[in-house]
């Protein structure tokens, strides 16, 4: 397997390599100051980064310290009479309050959920696809809006969390419907 896993991260690289080079020449070819672009475009990069860094550090506190303030696991106690109702893990009520804040924050809650029930388990089959199929909805449009200099953001949070409570409840489902060993009963169904 230690072979398979060499030749996977050589194809990879040599590909990123390849792209590289094939937009270098194609530039190239049509007669594009290569080079100047390049600098232009890096240069156009550390402006965006600086006027985000803000907005990214008020991210990165704000969620650490709700992390660190055992927020999370307070608001899943009190919802979880809503998820006792609906059959919801309660183990995974703090996964779907963070990822709409944080990607890292989630994945490493996930990755306690893995440590404490082991991978193969339905909690962790459950974490995995909430994981993979929310946004961190906050995050995103920090970034965006602020990126692009809007100041409201209308309906895109409503909208967005809409997409993640979809997500939550089509996890549900899909590991009900398509995971053999899942035996949890759901009232919505």
């Amino acid at each position: 397997m230690p072979r398979v896993s060499k030749i996977v991260a050589g194809v990879g690289a040599a590909a990123v390599c390849g792209v590289i080079a094939l937009t270098v020449m194609c530039g190239y070819v049509k007669g594009l100051p290569v080079f100047e672009l390049f600098t232009k475009g890096a240069t156009e990069g550390m402006h965006t980064a600086i006027k985000l860094l803000p907005t990214l550090l008020g991210l990165i506190v704000g969620i650490s310290m709700l992390r660190a303030s055992g927020f999370l696991e307070l608001f899943s106690a009190l919802l979880r009479p809503v998820t006792e109702v609906l059959n919801i893990p309660t183990e995974l009520m703090p996964l779907i309050l963070l990822r709409p804040l944080s990607g890292s924050g989630s994945v490493s809650y996930v990755t306690e959920l893995y440590s404490a029930y082991g991978a193969d388990s339905v909690i962790s089959r459950l974490a995995a696809i909430l994981s993979s199929s929310t946004e961190t909805t906050f995050y995103a449009a920090a970034v965006y809006f602020s990126g692009r200099g809007y100041k409201t953001l209308r309906y895109t949070i409503p909208a967005a969390l809409c997409g993640d409570l979809a997500a939550v409840l089509l996890t549900l489902l899909s590991v009900r419907l398509l995971g053999k060993t899942f035996s949890v009963r759901f009232v919505f169904l």
